[in-house]
């Protein structure tokens, strides 16, 4: 096969996770990055052996001729970021959240149309191991499901460690979107209803529960405790087996009548990369390739933004 040339927006901490993850592939060529800030791009490509270090994102596209553009910017500067890539032929995968709320995340699939791009989010917890293992044996199980998701937050520690009010005013669509994403491929059919029994109190943080109820006949439970003690964790329950992620990367299995249970083994790629990006990364290549894939596209991203919007009202 051909290498497929791939360029990176972005120069932090999850730039450089896509960057490790896409590196060990060997039909890869790390073709170029941009960062505002210059030094730190132009660090990260030595480290990598990034052919090229770029002032603009035209500039990345002209000098690579890049196949796939991976985007990791931070949330305040992602809708400005994305509207540029979108001007210009490539594949898009780009860091969730895909702007800092459902409006937002609106337009810029409404750009996308426009544009006529082909864009995916890097939702990473869809390939994890643990969640591919679920993913596939639940395929063996036609009963209804009941998908059993819990979520713990702590804005404080995001806005201590340097995360601008705004984003944390919208904390539930720049982390909570992690394990509300569940829902979307776990449960089958479209949401017909979404009950919250227990609102969120942006004023006073503390509980959320809400049910969210599927045409299948999936029912799914949301569990948030915001500013207190809670896992990330998922369940899902037929009347023939159970399934546990917690936490997200390692998963388990209880058959009927049977108190244990069962382990699973982790993939050796989520042991020795970020969890879920080395088989995003193959995902990603598929995608480009034209070739069926599992990467979830950005309209699917923005379905989920919806249901984020449905739970919190905001």
């Amino acid at each position: 096969m051909r290498n497929c040339k791939v360029a990176f927006i972005g120069a932090g901490y999850m730039a450089t996770e896509h960057i490790r993850a896409f590196q060990n592939i060997l039909t890869v060529q790390l073709a170029g990055i941009y960062s505002l800030i210059r030094p730190q791009a132009e660090s990260v490509a030595s480290e990598y052996g990034i052919n090229k270090v770029c002032d603009s994102i035209e500039e990345l596209y002209r000098v690579t001729r890049a196949d796939l553009v991976v985007i990791a910017v931070s949330e305040l500067s992602t809708r400005e970021v994305v509207l540029q890539a979108f001007e210009l032929p490539w594949n898009c995968l780009i860091e969730k959240p895909v702007g800092l709320n459902f409006e937002e995340a609106q337009i810029i699939e409404h750009e996308r149309k426009l544009k006529n791009r082909n864009a995916y989010i890097a939702l990473n917890r869809r390939h994890y191991s643990s969640t591919r293992f679920v993913v596939d044996a639940l395929e063996r199980h036609e009963g209804k499901r009941l998908v059993h998701v819990y979520d713990q937050e702590n804005p404080r520690v995001g806005l201590e460690g340097g995360k601008p009010p705004l984003v944390i005013d919208h904390w539930m669509y720049a982390n909570s979107i992690h394990v509300i994403d569940y829902f979307d491929f776990l449960c089958r059919g479209e949401v017909l209803n979404v009950e919250n029994i227990i609102s969120w109190e942006p004023n006073t943080p503390c509980f959320v529960v809400s049910k969210l109820t599927y045409t299948s006949g999936d029912i799914g439970i949301y569990e948030a405790i915001w500013e207190g003690p809670g896992p990330w964790a998922v369940t899902v329950t037929t009347n023939s087996r159970r399934w546990e992620l917690r936490p997200l990367e390692l998963a388990s299995t209880q058959e009927y009548k049977s108190r244990k249970a069962i382990a699973i083994e982790v993939h050796p790629w989520d042991v020795q990369f970020k969890p879920g990006l080395r088989l995003q990364a193959e995902e990603a290549l598929k995608a480009v390739r034209g070739e069926p894939n599992n990467l979830p596209k950005l309209e699917d991203g923005l379905r989920v933004m919806n249901l984020i919007k449905q739970i919190y009202g905001i």
